[in-house]
């Protein structure tokens, strides 16, 4: 991937789904020439990521959300907690404008799937409005450390990400 950097084939390297060591291991790879500029990891108030966000970012490698709306798992539905619709409520704001409003005053880049036109308006409609202190608090507190992407079919793998806290 270096190679192609230093070529001018890509601009960047981002990494998916690295924990703490695994990308710590990069960081500090002898004779590292192009650093990793984004980790893209799962994230939404089910799964906060806390500590691998703060640890990027004091890596100064940037943060991507996948999954920033949950989607749902075996039966449950992000966009339905109460405590997020009691936030949406207050300021006039759909549930995913919420979950994506969360990210990005946690300085984490959310890009949200949607093929609805309307949803994909909505989605940028996040700028107008910020959440509080109390709503970002409410908002982690919901963390659960909840996986909707597991990859159970690399769950044998030594370098499966998933096996230490972050």
């Amino acid at each position: 991937m270096e190679d192609l950097v230093t070529a001018g084939l890509v601009k960047a390297i981002g990494v998916s789904n690295f924990n703490h060591e695994q990308l710590e291991r990069i960081l500090t790879k002898p004779n590292l020439r192009v650093r990793p500029l984004t980790n893209q990891i799962e994230c939404h108030p089910y799964l906060t990521q806390r500590n691998l966000i703060s640890f990027c970012q004091s890596r100064d490698v940037s943060v991507i959300a996948y999954q920033p709306l949950g989607g749902s798992s075996g039966g449950v539905d992000l966009m339905d907690n109460p405590v997020i619709q009691t936030i949406a409520r207050k300021h006039h704001k759909s549930p995913a404008q919420i979950l994506i409003r969360f990210q990005i005053q946690r300085n984490v880049i959310v890009v949200p799937k949607s093929v609805n036109p309307k949803r994909i308006l909505e989605n940028i409609q996040v700028f107008d409005f910020e959440l509080t202190e109390q709503d970002m608090n409410d908002l982690l507190r919901l963390n659960r450390n909840l996986r909707l992407t597991m990859f159970p079919t690399a769950e044998n793998h030594k370098d499966y990400p998933f096996h230490i806290e972050f």
